[in-house]
């Protein structure tokens, strides 16, 4: 193991978009076989803290690695076209006037099917920017524009999270 690795090469992946779940899951649990730290108790306590920082370094690999939306900002950022997020909300017209649909729908909704309906939507929604994504980073290889679409999952995601806040205030 390398600490340069990117995490793609950290878990023998290639750097596509499109990976197996399982894969990611058996490689993770095999690194951390092979780092972990009571595995080097003979070695003293700095053989053990550099076990520690590869655990660690591994589960963060693991997180970005098995979350699509995580993983597309991450191929982005290794191919130099960083997400900014926080500096960059610009977004198509026809996204925002999505958004202002769902955000009324949201305010209107009165019923948990109302919610559901909503949410079956915006989860359409997700798996169809997840599947251009794919498109654009594994087929394309044009990361400035999965960017912008990593950053549209991003209000996706938020607005999900929306939904479960209204679902807990019908529910009371």
């Amino acid at each position: 193991m390398n600490l340069q690795s990117d995490d793609f090469e950290l878990f023998g992946l290639s750097r596509h978009f499109a990976q197996d779940r399982q894969a990611i899951d058996a490689r993770w649990k095999e690194l951390q076989r092979e780092a972990h730290p009571d595995k080097f108790s003979a070695q003293g306590a700095a053989a053990q803290r550099v076990a520690m920082q590869w655990s660690v370094r591994i589960n963060e690999a693991n997180q970005r690695l098995k979350d699509p939306m995580r993983r597309a900002a991450y191929l982005c950022e290794l191919h130099g076209a960083p997400i900014r997020a926080e500096d960059n909300t610009a977004m198509p017209a026809h996204f925002l006037m999505q958004q202002m649909e769902w955000r009324e729908s949201l305010e209107e909704a009165s019923t948990l099917e109302a919610l559901d309906a909503l949410e079956a939507e915006v989860l359409a929604a997700r798996e169809e920017t997840l599947a251009h994504c794919q498109r654009l980073l594994d087929g394309e290889g044009d990361f400035l524009a999965a960017a912008s679409q990593v950053r549209a999952l991003m209000f996706i995601a938020r607005f999900a999270d929306g939904i479960e806040r209204r679902r807990d205030q019908l529910g009371q």
